[in-house]
């Protein structure tokens, strides 16, 4: 087989609750994810042998994704080939991202998923999925997700999943912010924040979400929104405040803070209420870009 080629979505959290740090470095989480239209299409194929990984990336603001072993989708490659019994990969992935770099939704991750189901194929291996799931979770709390696709509780460091039914089609309006926020720099704050008093995790539990999702209410589902990330993203890049009160301004049914950030996130009542809602947020002049999704949609899969 010459090459293989593999879809996968990015994520976004509708809830996303953070306990405290653990002994290991990572925070107990309580999430439900939420994989929406915004694609990055990987292609592998074997390279000669001894040569080990090379990457090629195409797409928006992708100077500094590594093109070495240190990206996650290299590491993927060579995470499986070892799982499997396989000598040191030699492969060349090529990553056409449309997910946002550093954005909060999953980018690397979502390569690393790719990664593994086309190597997967190209080797002609079978292992198992449930197998595949803890290579993917020993790479990172999200890579089990961009595997699985649509909707789905994660608790752990979010990588053990349970699917969650949501009816019918949600719509979302994707705001692009300048720059970048490191995941572990947004944790770490939202961990000093929490030991001077200046935020909390939020309150409750996601039955009310849970509800709104199985009956399909945009509505119902607004209120339910939370993100225990968002006041650290907020004290590290403030504008991102201006952001979220220009799409409710507009209209927008909610919106937050997607995952680390600093992408923003706006629910819409259906498909024509985020088109207009793209439309009068890209006017704002407070946003690089944006984009309308839709989901849930499937996890990483071959396409031809």
């Amino acid at each position: 087989m010459s090459g293989v080629r593999v879809r996968v979505a990015a994520k976004i959290n509708l809830s996303l609750r953070v306990g405290a740090r653990r002994p290991d470095g990572f925070h107990d989480l309580s999430t439900v994810f939420q994989a929406i239209s915004l694609f990055d299409d990987i292609q592998v194929r074997a390279s000669p042998i001894g040569s080990g990984r090379t990457i090629s990336v195409a797409g928006e603001r992708v100077d500094g994704v590594p093109r070495d072993d240190r990206n996650l989708a290299a590491r993927a490659a060579i995470a499986l080939a070892e799982a499997v019994g396989q000598p040191d990969p030699d492969v060349h992935i090529d990553i056409d991202k449309a997910i946002p770099v550093a954005g909060g939704m999953a980018g690397g991750s979502a390569d690393a998923a790719a990664t593994l189901m086309a190597c997967r194929a190209l080797w002609d291996t079978e292992i198992a999925d449930e197998e595949l799931h803890r290579v993917a979770a020993d790479l990172g709390s999200d890579v089990p997700f961009a595997l699985q696709g649509g909707t789905a509780q994660g608790t752990g460091r979010g990588d053990i999943l349970v699917p969650v039914l949501a009816t019918g089609e949600w719509h979302w309006v994707v705001a692009l912010n300048d720059g970048e926020l490191s995941t572990p720099q947004v944790f770490a704050e939202c961990d000093r924040l929490r030991s001077c008093g200046l935020s909390e995790p939020a309150p409750g539990d996601d039955s009310a979400l849970m509800a709104a999702l199985r009956a399909g209410s945009a509505r119902d589902l607004a209120p339910c929104l939370v993100n225990d990330l968002q006041p650290a993203a907020l004290s590290l890049r403030p504008s991102l405040a201006a952001v979220l009160a220009a799409g409710t301004d507009v209209g927008a049914l909610a919106g937050l803070v997607s995952g680390s950030g600093p992408t923003c996130i706006f629910l819409a009542a259906d498909r024509e209420h985020a088109i207009g809602l793209a439309a009068e947020l890209a006017g704002s002049g407070l946003v690089r870009g944006v984009r309308h999704a839709f989901g849930p949609v499937r996890g990483a899969h071959l396409i031809p």
